[in-house]
């Protein structure tokens, strides 16, 4: 991970215990569980992080951070939280678990913390209207849009039940793939073994379940490979 330099703002005078904690987490810079924004100006797109850190391993959002890694602070931090709070009611119909905080950096420059908790019933879904929801996962410093195969196997995880399969000849042709090759797509896998969609997104599914492979979810699509 590359390292930040942080930087204050001018209007900045003085470093309280918060704002030196502050300034080590953004030295960090944005990551699995960190995540830089400047306003909340599309609080839309915060619900989406907020939805992607939930469904993994949950994580923080830094309001008025440059993706530099200087800490601008915002004006009117109750009307940026405000306005994502509408945003939340709006586009999420389950319970998201974060806290909110400010940091003062200056007499009228706040930075709006959100910690993020990983929810205990994802995935959480994001509801672009009443009838089109999606979701989202945290891949490194991304937050992805989160395939049909990646719910199934975030909500069957969460059952933890004992999953049971058998290697015949489709597994074995899978495994043999990933002896040359470092990861497989459902597409390529359909391919290989001519099965359907379905089919072959229900085998890929339960060898992530039964931990024989894991998903990487891109923007390109998920990628399977050996654990």
């Amino acid at each position: 991970m590359t390292m930040k330099k942080t930087s204050l703002s001018a209007a900045t005078n003085f470093k309280s215990e918060e704002v030196i904690e502050l300034m080590r987490l953004v030295s960090e810079g944005e990551g699995h569980q960190l995540e830089f924004k400047r306003k909340a100006t599309h609080p839309e797109k915060i619900v989406r992080e907020m939805v992607a850190f939930a469904n993994t391993e949950g994580g923080t959002i830094l309001i008025g951070v440059d993706d530099n890694g200087a800490l601008a602070g915002v004006k009117y931090p109750d009307e940026e939280l405000l306005s994502m709070q509408e945003a939340i009611q709006k586009h999420l119909r389950q319970p998201i678990v974060y806290q909110d905080s400010l940091i003062p950096l200056a007499e009228n420059r706040f930075i709006l913390r959100l910690d993020i908790q990983p929810n205990q019933k994802r995935p959480i879904l994001f509801w672009i209207d009443a009838k089109h929801p999606e979701s989202y996962v945290r891949v490194n410093d991304m937050s992805i849009k989160a395939s049909a195969e990646m719910l199934e196997i975030i909500r069957r995880k969460r059952q933890k039940k004992d999953i049971r399969f058998y290697f015949a000849e489709h597994e074995l042709a899978l495994m043999k793939y990933l002896d040359q090759f470092p990861s497989i797509t459902l597409a390529e896998f359909q391919k290989l073994t001519g099965l359907n969609q379905y089919a072959a997104s229900r085998k890929l599914i339960l060898l992530v379940l039964a931990n024989v492979l894991k998903i990487t979810a891109t923007e390109k699509g998920d990628l399977y490979s050996r654990m």
